[in-house]
């Protein structure tokens, strides 16, 4: 007896997201380069088309004979629950030290959200930060926690943003301040997902 053709389809079906022991959601077509010198904190989503450049790290300094090698630098370090939407790409800055042009660490903290299409070269970003979609964060910029980028926004290379505000234009600029209330409220559906709060929702109905 034949088998039904539509069994065989559904056992060969791929899942969209490939998950970690840690919760870690990675798409199966984002470019990943540099594994090694990633850190994912667990529950943290890495949707389709997103570039992360882990290639781009500090090289170890050179050590005299006999000594151990150091191992490469973490080149890109991302927190809980934080959503790195599609098409972004996230790649560490550069600078120069010691007399050469070296990249930067880069640092992602918790419950952080990139919206589509987004250019990441920051130095830092604080937790329960958003950030909307095509926005550009220049090289060696720094925002602080509770803050909210709004879309198509370009922050400038080396501008720090004060914690919980709201900045927005090209170049971006303060337009105000989150307000109260800001990262509060939710719950355990989807929908009721907030800006600035617990992705942890948001990262569970994604498959």
């Amino acid at each position: 007896m034949s088998r039904p053709a539509g069994s065989t389809a559904r056992r060969s079906v791929k899942t969209e997201y490939i998950e970690t022991d840690t919760g870690n959601k990675i798409s199966r077509r984002a470019f990943i380069e540099g594994k090694q010198n990633i850190m994912l904190g667990g529950k943290t989503v890495i949707m389709a088309g997103v570039h992360l450049r882990g290639d781009l790290c500090r090289k170890p300094e050179r050590v005299a004979e006999g000594e151990k090698e150091k191992p490469n630098t973490t080149a890109v370090s991302i927190g809980r629950a934080t959503v790195v939407s599609t098409n972004t790409v996230i790649r560490p800055p550069m600078r120069l030290h010691k007399g050469q042009m070296t990249f930067i660490p880069m640092r992602i903290g918790d419950n952080v959200f990139i919206g589509p299409n987004a250019h990441i070269s920051s130095a830092s970003i604080s937790s329960h930060v958003y950030i909307g979609e095509n926005a550009v964060l220049s090289p060696l910029c720094i925002v602080k926690e509770g803050s909210k980028i709004l879309p198509n926004t370009v922050v400038p290379p080396g501008m720090t943003v004060p914690a919980g505000t709201v900045v927005g234009g090209r170049p971006a600029r303060i337009l105000g301040e989150v307000g109260d209330g800001w990262g509060q409220g939710g719950g355990v559906e989807v929908e009721d997902w907030v800006e600035g709060g617990d992705l942890r929702p948001l990262v569970r109905s994604i498959k």
